[in-house]
């Protein structure tokens, strides 16, 4: 990737980051969010936002 080793090119080739890096960084990510989602629990909220239709008067 051309491009990547100009973005990164300031750094000694040890210090980039590296594809095992940014998986980590996702999986971490993923573990926050569902953390989150687990700690507040707004599926009420989720189901009356986006799923249930409004009355009509």
């Amino acid at each position: 990737m051309a491009g990547e080793s100009t973005l990164f090119k300031f750094l000694s080739p040890g210090r980039r980051f590296q594809s095992t890096d940014i998986q980590a960084a996702a999986g971490w990510g993923v573990a926050a969010a569902t953390t989150a989602l687990w700690v507040v629990q707004p599926f009420d909220w989720i189901k009356k936002t986006f799923f249930e239709k409004p009355e009509e008067a």
